[in-house]
This record gives C-alpha cells, structure tokens and sequence, in this order.
C-alpha cells in the first residue's frame, strides 16, 4: 500500500490531530509495516507520538476501529491516546515506545524476556465486546473439519508475532500492531511464534523446548498443536501463492519444518 504523508493530509484532519497534541514539528513516516495507509510518528512540544489510519471511505476502514479497540484492552500494547474521524481520515494515536526489535536467535538476551510475553499473552481473554472471526473460522478449509475443536478459543490471540511487531523497551518487550488479534486457543500464539524461532537459527526441538516455557502452550494437547502447525503452513503457503512477498519463502521453510518435525514424533510414539 501507497504510504500517505503527514503534510498530505487534508488540513481539517491535521487541525482534528492536533487539538489533542499541539503544533506539529515534524513528522516522519514509517518505513516498515504494509497495511496502512498512513503511518507515522509526529513530534511535538509534549513529545513524540505515533499515527495510524486511513480514509474513512477504504473497505477496511473498520479494521482501524477495531485495532484501537483491541489495543485498549490488549496486554503489553502501546496505550491508545486518541481517535479522530475528520478530513475524510479516521485516525488513531498511539503511545510513542522506543527499543531495538527483539533477537529470537540462540543464545540471545531477548528469549527469556520474549517467552515472559507470549505467557502474558496467553493469559488474556478476547474482549467480547468486540466481533472479530475466530482463528478457526478465519482458517477454515485449511483442516479437516473434524479437527476445528483443536483450533477453538477465546483467548485473544495476536496471530502475527514477528520480532518486527515487538519492541525491547526498558520496560520490557511490548506488542505492537493488534489489527489481525482474533480469538483462538491460549497457547496459539506461542505456537505462531515456533515457525519464528526457526528462522531465526534454532532447531524444530529446540524451538518446541523454548515454547515449552509456556505454561498455556506445555499443557495443550499435542494433536492440536500438529493440527495447527500443518494448518499454519497451508494458510501461509496460499498467501505466498496469491500475493508472493520475499519474506514468506523463509518462514514457510520453517513452518514446514516444524510440522515434518511434528510428523516425525507421531511416527515414532505410533
């Protein structure tokens, strides 16, 4: 997605933004990240604050809403500090967080502090407040249809955790971007992260010793848990196929691996 600058905004968008921050100084757009349509960090008098929306008239317009809803409730996520609807722009205000992205790579400083958030993660519950399709729904003719118990929850799950969504701050890691946040089992996002460990350097066995450390994820049923590496791989192996991005190839090598590792221990206890 064409990335939208500050100063291209219309001005009564602009003016809406800064009645809650003051005069903008400057402002800088994100460089990482796909989805929305403008991104950015503005620095003001009070200090710096990070940006997110899109036109109120795009199709996922709702998406945007529901983030910050999400985000509010959401553990270890920026604090929501604003929304505003003007200009033709819905657009929301996030607490400004500073850190280096967090190394997943054997031996690094981060894992600890990186399974301390996917436990903390796994103990919230979806805000049923909030309409949001199911992991398994979303998934669905990605399994067979007998297995949809394994991949049933209400936890509030992220389902994208990427290192590039974390940020190491003097506080701790914290999580950013919950516009994908669906409900699903408690342990799913610790199993979203073994994929990732993977990639980073880390052996199947060893990636499945670190999810381990989870309590949620140490109790799930191990069936499940080969229901949902098998699907993992399939969802991510269409998405490569109808929208080919350099990234995906890697983790789909990894989430094969996992699951040709899950498929290995079935064989052995049969």
């Amino acid at each position: 997605m064409d990335r939208t600058a500050w100063l291209e905004l219309p001005p009564e968008a602009r003016s809406a933004v800064e009645v809650y921050i003051g005069p903008v100084e400057h402002a800088e757009t994100a460089e990482t990240g796909v989805m929305a349509r403008l991104a950015c960090t503005l620095h003001t008098a009070t200090g710096p604050v990070f940006v997110k929306g899109t036109r109120s008239d795009e199709p996922a317009a709702w998406m945007y809403d529901y983030e910050a809803r999400v985000t509010r409730v959401a553990p270890l996520a920026p604090r929501v500090l604003w929304q505003v609807d003007a200009g033709g722009w819905l657009l929301t205000g996030y607490e400004y967080l500073v850190g280096p992205h967090p190394d997943l790579s054997p031996g690094s400083p981060d894992l600890g502090p990186f399974l301390d958030t996917l436990t903390t993660m796994s103990e919230t519950p979806w805000p049923e407040q909030v309409r949001k399709k199911p992991l398994h729904i979303r998934w669905a003719g990605f399994f067979p249809a007998d297995r949809s118990p394994d991949i049933e929850g209400r936890a509030l799950v992220h389902s994208d955790v990427s290192p590039l969504n974390m940020l190491a701050t003097g506080d701790g890691i914290r999580v950013l971007d919950w516009a994908l946040a669906c409900p699903g089992p408690a342990w799913a996002d610790t199993a979203f992260a073994i994929p990732r460990f993977i990639h980073a350097g880390h052996t199947a066995e060893q990636a499945e010793a670190l999810a381990q450390a989870v309590p949620a994820y140490s109790t799930a049923e191990p069936s499940a848990v080969a229901t949902f590496a098998a699907t993992l791989c399939g969802v991510w192996e269409s998405r490569a196929a109808s929208d080919p991005a350099p990234h995906r190839a890697p983790l789909i090598a990894a989430a094969r691996t996992w699951t040709m590792h899950h498929s290995r221990q079935d064989v052995h206890g049969a």
